[in-house]
């Protein structure tokens, strides 16, 4: 079974898990280092993926009955 925990990194560089989490001795760990982004920019993009899938014939379609004529 995999478990994706966030952490953070402190002032001195360790990595501390925002939630207490319990590993067996001898656990393995992949480790993604994020870029700290601030919502602004997190809102911009998920806006771009999400335009994508949604400016499309089919979601206008699917959604059609809403507008109001």
């Amino acid at each position: 079974m995999h478990t994706t925990v966030e952490a953070e990194v402190d002032d001195q560089g360790n990595i501390r898990p925002t939630e207490p989490v319990k590993l067996a001795p001898g656990a393995r760990l992949l480790v993604t280092v994020l870029e700290p982004q601030d919502a602004a920019d997190s809102a911009l993009l998920s806006e771009q993926v999400l335009a994508a899938d949604w400016d499309r014939p089919e979601e206008d379609a699917a959604w059609s009955h809403l507008h109001q004529e």
